[in-house]
């Protein structure tokens, strides 16, 4: 008797719900999910900087058409104009950051730009700073389009490694600058011009602000300078 009645409470405590043995720790499977999730936003943000750095890319080779475009449908007096080009001393100044106007400054270059060519692109290189202490040396490929013998159509792009020092942080210590420039070419060749210039990291960084600039260079055949 003593039997079947603890065999019978042993039931009755089951039935109505008590102990049936320790309960399951969920921590496991929520660390798990966890994990999974991570996972799922890491191949989001990577494909989303994929579909950037393609934007980039695409806009990039728009722009390289269309230059290709005018440059091949120009007149071949026009570009026979601009034979024998010397390599430039370029000094330019600017106003940083001109259009968002969040961080202005003013921006100050040093440029060196070759006399020969890669097909039809000429390399330069150079160094760029402001009044707000960044400081960005690059480095990069321009392609000279010659408007008759007096003008010059200046595309350009280049990379390099920038500080932005107390100024305006763009987002990363690697950044592209593309800039569309029209000149004035002075009988000795030198060349006064209006640049207008884009500078972003093309979404590599985690933030992209961007930053343009409104400039203006004087640009010396480099034979000059040695009276030649």
């Amino acid at each position: 008797m003593a039997y079947h009645a603890a065999s019978a409470g042993a039931r009755g405590r089951i039935a109505a719900g008590g102990p049936r043995g320790p309960a399951r720790d969920n921590r496991g499977d929520a660390s798990v999910s966890d994990r999974r999730n991570d996972g799922k936003d890491g191949r989001r943000a990577g494909a989303r900087l994929a579909a950037k750095a393609g934007l980039a890319a695409g806009l990039a080779a728009g722009l390289l058409a269309v230059v290709l475009g005018g440059w091949l449908g120009a007149a071949p007096a026009a570009r026979a104009a601009g034979d024998g080009d010397p390599a430039y001393i370029a000094l330019g100044a600017g106003w940083y950051d001109m259009n968002k106007q969040d961080a202005q400054a003013a921006d100050f270059r040093l440029e060196y730009r070759h006399d020969q060519k890669l097909w039809i692109f000429k390399p330069w290189a150079g160094i760029e700073a402001t009044s707000d202490g960044a400081f960005y040396g690059l480095a990069g490929v321009l392609i000279d389009v010659h408007l008759g013998d007096h003008f010059v159509l200046t595309p350009s792009f280049g990379a390099g490694g920038y500080a932005n020092g107390s100024g305006k942080d763009l987002g990363s210590a690697i950044e592209f600058r593309s800039q569309i420039e029209i000149a004035y070419r002075f009988a000795d060749r030198s060349r006064l011009s209006l640049a207008f210039s884009h500078i972003s990291n093309a979404g590599i960084g985690d933030d992209n602000p961007g930053t343009e600039i409104l400039g203006a260079y004087y640009a010396m055949p480099i034979g000059s300078l040695f009276g030649q």
